[in-house]
C-alpha cells in the first residue's frame, strides 16, 4: 500500500512536533508493510528528493510563508500531482492552508485522510479567509482524525464542519527509546548544567508562546526542587528576563540539548511540567515521552489531548492554567510523597504502552487507511 503523506515542512528543514509526528506515523506504518512518502515545501529545496528511514521525501519551492502558511508554485502542484498518481492513499495533516489547495486541485477521487492537529488559534483571521476552502477540503475526506478525544469533542470544526461518521479518534504515539544506550559516547551528558543534588522536574520543547512557562517561573519560589527548562525558542528573552525578576534562581535555562542531554533528563528528573495554556498545544508529546521513561506528569486543563495523555489522579495532575499556586502544589505534591510519585510513573509507562506506543499507532493507521481503500470513492 502506498500512502503520501501530505505537509508544509519536514525534516531536514527546521524540526517542530507535527514533523515528528508524521516521522512516527511513517516509521509504525511501514513496518506493517506501508510505503509512505512524504511531499513538501521548503525554502532551499535541494536535494530535491531525501531519503529517509521513515520515507522518501519529495520537496518543491516554498515561496513565501505569511502565518507560517508555506505558499508554492506550479512545480508543487506537478510534483504534488505526480505523486499523488502514485499513492492509494492521501493523508494530509491540519493545518495547511496550500495543502488543503493542492487536493482540491489534484484528482479528489483518491482516498484520502486528514490527521487534524490542531485548531487555527492565533491566526483566526485566516479561518475567515480561507474558511470555504477548508470545507471543501473537510468534505472531500474519506476520514478526519483527532489525536484524541477531548479534541474531537471539543473542536469547534470537528464538532460542526466533519460529519461524526467520518471522524476518528487516534492518538499520537513514538517509538520506545526509553531502553536505548544512547549515552554512550557521552561521558556525562549534564555536566554543563551544574545541577546539584536536589531533585528536579523537567519541561521540555520548543519555546513558544502557548508553552505557559511564565507560570511555571511565576511558581518557582514556591517549589523546593530545581527546574530544568529545556529548548530554545522564541520566548527565552522574555523567560529569562521574569525570571530574573522574580528572583528565581531554581530555575535552569539548559538551552537546546542533543538526544543524550534529552535522555539523561527525562531519566534523571522527577517528574514532567507542562503548564501549556491554549490549545495550541494539542497534544503534548513530551508528555508521552516522559510516560516512556514511567514518569510522573504535571499539565494543565486546556481542553486538548494534554489532559488525556495525562489521566489526572492516575499519571499525574491536572491543574488549571495559569494558576501558579495550583501548579506549585502539584509538582509539590509528587516531590513530597516519593511512593505516589512512583506509582503515577508507573500507571504512565504503563498508559504508554496502550495507547501511544509505535504499535497502537501503526495497528490503528493501517486499519484507517484499509477501510477507506476498501469504502466508496472520497466524497466531493
Amino acid at each position: 500500500m502506498n500512502v503520501l503523506h501530505v505537509y508544509r515542512t519536514y525534516f531536514p528543514d527546521p524540526p517542530g512536533g507535527l514533523q515528528e509526528a508524521i516521522r512516527q506515523i511513517c516509521l509504525a506504518t511501514q513496518a506493517k508493510g506501508v510505503n509512505p512518502r512524504i511531499f513538501t515545501l521548503s525554502p532551499n529545496p535541494h536535494p530535491r528528493e531525501v531519503d529517509f528511514p521513515e520515507a522518501q521525501v519529495w520537496r518543491s519551492k516554498s515561496w513565501a510563508a505569511p502565518a507560517s502558511c508555506d505558499l508554492g508554485g506550479l512545480d508543487s502542484v506537478r510534483r504534488y500531482r505526480e505523486l499523488a498518481d502514485w499513492a492509494d492513499v492521501l493523508h494530509f495533516h491540519f493545518p495547511w492552508p496550500f495543502g488543503d489547495v493542492l487536493r482540491l486541485l489534484g484528482d479528489r477521487s483518491k482516498p484520502a485522510v486528514m490527521t487534524y492537529h490542531s485548531d487555527v488559534v492565533r491566526q483566526r483571521w485566516l479561518g475567515y479567509v480561507y474558511g470555504p476552502v477548508m470545507r471543501r477540503m473537510l468534505d472531500s475526506m474519506s476520514a478526519v482524525v483527532a489525536t484524541s478525544p477531548a479534541y474531537a469533542q471539543s473542536s469547534p470544526v470537528l464538532t460542526e464542519l466533519v460529519d461524526p461518521q467520518r471522524v476518528r479518534v487516534i492518538p499520537l504515539g513514538i517509538a520506545d527509546y526509553a531502553k536505548n544506550d544512547v549515552l554512550a559516547s557521552e561521558r556525562d551528558p549534564l555536566a554543563r548544567l551544574a545541577l546539584d543534588d536536589r531533585p528536579y522536574f523537567l519541561s521540555l520543547g520548543v519555546l513558544r508562546y502557548y508553552k505557559g512557562l511564565h507560570t511555571l517561573i511565576e511558581a518557582a519560589s514556591s517549589i523546593p526542587a530545581q527546574l530544568v527548562i529545556a529548548g530554545s525558542g522564541p520566548e527565552m528573552p522574555r523567560l529569562r528576563r521574569l525570571a530574573q525578576e522574580r528572583g528565581a534562581t531554581n530555575v535552569i535555562f539548559a538551552g537546546q540539548v542533543s538526544d543524550a542531554e534529552k535522555v539523561a533528563l527525562l531519566k534523571g528528573c522527577h517528574g514532567l511540567v507542562l503548564p501549556s495554556q491554549v490549545r495550541s498545544e494539542a497534544f503534548g508529546m513530551v508528555l508521552v515521552e516522559a510516560a516512556m521513561f514511567a514518569k510522573p506528569l504535571v499539565c494543565c486543563e486546556i481542553g486538548s489531548g494534554t489532559s488525556y495523555v495525562n489521566e489526572h489522579g492516575v499519571t499525574g495532575f491536572v491543574v488549571p492554567p495559569e494558576t501558579p499556586g495550583e501548579l506549585a502544589g502539584a509538582v509539590n505534591a509528587l516531590l513530597t510523597d516519593a511512593q505516589r510519585a512512583r506509582e503515577m510513573g508507573a500507571a504512565a509507562r504503563r498508559r504508554y504502552e496502550r495507547l501511544f506506543s509505535d504499535e497502537a499507532l501503526g495497528s490503528s493507521y493501517v486499519s484507517l487507511y484499509e477501510h477507506v481503500l476498501g469504502d466508496s470513492p472520497a466524497r466531493d
